[in-house]
């Protein structure tokens, strides 16, 4: 029995692909789960409607039967699907917090085709069982594409180093002990050479264990006022320049998580002139709140690192826009309401953000004209998939059919009912932001659609 090849038309749509320097109105097609042609004209004889018309040597019964789905993207984006290296999945073992089912689910709404989940699960990401446990759930769910980390320590304990070639062999793409610092730098030191071997980045979770302990936000003059233990910068920038010293002794691939702070920013800047291979990536509300949104004691607003005074937003966001910031990642960090109902000092640190990153760059640098779509979608999609080495984030003709198509222009309200995330743990709830994903094709398949 003959397969039946399935086509996508995309028409009409502005494709933007930041590894093409591809921005312009044309249509694209896919077959089956890769693309195959990019800014053609479907009446010309190459359309696929013609492929019978070309076989006349074949006989009628030997031309495979042709399923077409046409998707008119006029006033939309078509970008190669999104990325985002720095989500928190929950399973195995927080699964009242989130499933690895109803993460890529959010994610898809989110717009990403593709995801790297963070290995702080219970039990953690430290043996080969646990990455082929996630592999497979993921396979289940059939929602996006989903890239283990696994740890860099056993458990995460800081005490011993994971067995990495293994877990690099089951299918992990990067390591960390990301919600726990690397304190020892003898075995930080270790895990760079190991991960150097094998061509993987080590992402570090940069964090001095001892200055932040028992801190709850930023340590500045609003956590003074409110009474509230603070988070010292110190406590990023010291562990940064640390780890910018060991990549560089080492030649290892580090990409530091989450910056949030101006003396990280800098020494990422300095290590990147002297041509250390460092990468790092921010996340969209150390890039639209501050401190001051503490003052409300909501738990929503309690975060790790923890949001920083004006002056580190405004560094964080230079760096994005000079490229000493390569990536944006959500961190997307769901918790059950009865955990975060908890009074400030006790709840747990983290926020939903898959479903808002988008929309919160789209009105942070799109609207004021800081950033193109181009250079947007290329630290959301294109080097995310350099950092991680995923073979993602193009539409060249023969990449895998994976496509975000955005509505820049749909006005929507963050709402506790549409979030397809398990939790609801957003700040952002009651907000009106614009532009969203419409349609979400990942190998080839639709799996989303508004």
């Amino acid at each position: 029995m003959k397969n039946t090849s399935n086509f996508i038309l995309i028409e009409n749509g502005r494709i933007i692909d930041p590894s093409q320097n591809l921005d312009k109105v044309a249509s694209i097609l896919i077959q089956d789960d890769k693309i195959i042609g990019l800014d053609f004209d479907t009446k010309s004889a190459s359309f696929p409607f013609n492929l019978q018309n070309q076989a006349d040597s074949l006989s009628e019964s030997d031309i495979p039967p042709l399923h077409l789905t046409r998707i008119d993207a006029q006033n939309k984006i078509v970008s190669p699907g999104l990325i985002d290296m720095h989500v928190h999945l929950r399973e195995p073992g927080q699964e009242e917090d989130e499933t690895i089912e109803s993460g890529t689910l959010a994610a898809l709404a989110g717009g990403f085709t593709s995801i790297a989940c963070c290995p702080n699960t219970k039990p953690a990401i430290d043996t080969q069982a646990t990455v082929e446990l996630v592999r497979q759930l993921a396979l289940r769910a059939d929602h996006c594409n989903v890239f283990p980390i696994c740890c860099i320590s056993k458990d995460r304990e800081g005490l011993e180093l994971a067995e990495l070639g293994i877990l690099f062999e089951a299918g992990a793409v990067a390591c960390s002990d990301d919600g726990s610092s690397v304190d020892d730098a003898e075995l930080m030191r270790r895990a760079m050479e190991y991960c150097l071997m094998f061509d993987k980045p080590i992402l570090s979770h940069a964090e001095s264990a001892p200055l932040v302990k028992g801190g709850v936000m930023h340590e500045g003059f609003v956590s003074m006022l409110l009474g509230l233990r603070g988070m010292p910068t110190a406590a990023e920038d010291v562990m940064v320049s640390r780890d910018i010293t060991l990549a560089e002794i080492t030649g290892a691939r580090l990409h530091i998580m989450h910056v949030s702070t101006e003396g990280s920013v800098s020494a990422i800047r300095r290590a990147k002139d002297r041509g250390v291979r460092v990468t790092a990536e921010v996340t969209p509300h150390h890039l639209t709140l501050t401190d001051e949104c503490l003052k409300s004691y909501s738990t929503n607003y309690k975060m790790n690192p923890p949001l920083r005074s004006t002056d580190h937003l405004q560094a964080c966001l230079h760096g994005l826009l000079d490229d000493t910031i390569d990536a944006i990642a959500s961190d997307h960090a769901p918790h059950a309401a009865e955990k975060k109902m908890r009074e400030i000092t006790v709840a747990p640190f983290g926020i939903v953000g898959l479903e808002t990153s988008l929309a919160l760059m789209i009105e942070t640098f799109i609207e004021p004209e800081l950033l193109t779509w181009s250079q947007l979608i290329e630290k959301m999609s294109l080097n995310p998939a350099k950092i991680l080495g995923i073979p993602k984030g193009t539409l060249a003709v023969g990449a895998d059919a994976d496509l975000t198509i955005i509505d820049p222009n749909r006005v929507w309200t963050v709402e506790e009912s549409e979030l397809h995330s398990q939790s609801k743990n957003t700040p952002y709830l009651g907000r009106m932001l614009k532009g969203q994903a419409e349609t979400v094709i990942v190998a080839g398949k639709i799996k989303f659609q508004r």
